[in-house]
């Protein structure tokens, strides 16, 4: 999957609990983690481009970055550390196990596999590149789902918070006409 949908995926599934940045930067940080130096090498070198770089110009130490952060092993046992210490903050790392879930199927053998229990094993799955366009398309419907959900669900809450202020206001406001009523005698 891209990263820009990595990311957002992270903020609107684990966003909503009070650290939407946190959501954002786990949901992105396995990529950023291995792709981001290379792509920050290339722009100094002048060397960038867009598009997939070949694999025989890329790193070894990419791969097993790679093969690091797009563990869900490491993740679950990251986010159990941090839980112990910082409950506040785990909820908003579940987007990083969430950015492996979605490489999981949408990485294919051929270019950067996704080794799911990496240290314990190498298995993957040879699935469908994210840029086959039903897979894509099929991002974009559920991106657009979760951010109507959400929208949807504050526009409510809001609504519901609303109408209890305008309660509060009509029953202030019968008060105050119930003491001109009790005042004017």
């Amino acid at each position: 999957m891209d990263t820009l949908s990595h990311s957002l995926w992270g903020y609107g599934l684990f966003g909503y609990r009070g650290y939407p940045c946190l959501a954002i930067l786990f949901g992105t940080m396995p990529d950023l983690l291995s792709f981001g130096i290379i792509i920050i090498r290339n722009i100094i070198t002048g060397s960038f481009t867009l598009g997939r770089p070949a694999l025989d110009t890329i790193p070894a130490w990419t791969v097993s970055v790679y093969d690091f952060t797009h563990s869900l092993v490491v993740a679950g046992v990251v986010i159990a550390v941090v839980h112990i210490r910082r409950k506040d903050i785990s909820f908003a790392m579940f987007a990083w196990p969430f950015h492996v879930l979605l490489d999981i199927p949408f990485h294919t053998a051929d270019y950067f596999p996704t080794k799911m229990f990496w240290p314990l094993t190498s298995y993957f799955i040879d699935g469908i590149a994210w840029s086959t366009p039903w897979v894509w398309l099929s991002n974009l419907m559920g991106l657009l789902v979760i951010f109507s959900y959400r929208w949807y669900s504050r526009k409510k809450k809001n609504k519901y918070c609303s109408s209890q202020i305008v309660s509060v206001a009509a029953v202030n406001r019968g008060a105050e006409i119930d003491e001109r009523r009790f005042d004017s005698g």
